[in-house]
């Protein structure tokens, strides 16, 4: 505990690993499996619990729930873990489980997210790098999403969904199906509505990139995505357009969602 500030009224049950720096406020409750690594803050009333760890520089505000048990009824106490990566943001009453025997053991969170308040990750989850969950967002189990995914608020993730690299879900949506790197999800039963175009730019994407997606998108109107997918391929293609691809090809157990017919 080197240079910890700890409040006294925080209770840190023994075995738990606190690197140097961390600043743990009042009424926090840190379990005896729990490790934060160095600069790690918890502001008050946090509660850290479960085979749980928490990356360097995580700052975890009042009243989330992190590392409790799985909300899942075939939970029967095996050994399970949540780990949680380097810099993130966890707002206020924000929940986070840990996996379960039947998903891997392992929930995985990513560096540099924000996960704002009432956000909710659930059992099992791969959540990558830079991640933005509005207010309210409920993650359900076994879900993947991948880098730079934004998830707008009170929005849904229905179990086993995968979410490719640089989405974005707009508010108020549930989604249902797997989402194309580089989609737009709008609507409340989520339907794909064209590239997220302010993504794109914001990350420096090329314009030849963009439109080879927009060439790539337009290929897979209908909701032929993996029979498009196979077909193209074939062909040397590389960069955004071969994410696209290999995400379609990637393993999935909820289909894909498609354009809203007209």
């Amino acid at each position: 505990m080197a240079d910890a500030l700890i409040h006294p009224s925080a209770v840190i049950e023994p075995g738990a690993r606190i690197g140097a720096g961390v600043r743990i406020g009042p009424f926090c409750v840190v379990g005896p499996k729990v490790q934060l690594a160095d600069g790690v803050e918890l502001k008050s009333h946090v509660v850290v619990t479960g085979d749980t760890s928490v990356g360097e520089g995580t700052v975890i505000f009042p009243f989330a729930s992190i590392g409790e048990v799985p909300q899942d009824l075939k939970f029967d106490g095996e050994d399970v873990r949540l780990k949680i990566g380097a810099r993130n943001r966890i707002r206020e009453y924000v929940t986070m489980n840990p996996g379960t025997a039947g998903g891997g053991s392992e929930t995985v969170v990513g560096d540099d997210g924000l996960f704002m308040a009432s956000s909710h990750v659930g059992h099992d989850c791969r959540i990558g790098n830079r991640v933005i969950l509005a207010n309210s967002v409920a993650i359900a189990g076994h879900c993947t999403l991948e880098d730079d995914v934004i998830v707008g608020g009170l929005s849904g993730v229905h179990q086993w969904v995968r979410i490719g690299r640089g989405a974005m879900i707009g508010a108020v949506t549930m989604v249902t199906a797997d989402v194309i790197p580089y989609g737009l999800v709008q609507g409340p039963r989520g339907y794909l509505d064209g590239l997220n175009l302010v993504g794109l730019k914001r990350g420096g994407a090329a314009r030849a990139d963009i439109a080879a997606l927009r060439a790539l998108l337009s290929q897979l109107g209908g909701g032929a995505f993996r029979d498009t997918a196979r077909t193209r391929a074939e062909a040397q293609v590389k960069g955004m357009e071969r994410d696209v691809l290999d995400f379609i090809l990637g393993p999935s157990d909820r289909g894909f969602l498609a354009p809203r017919s007209e």
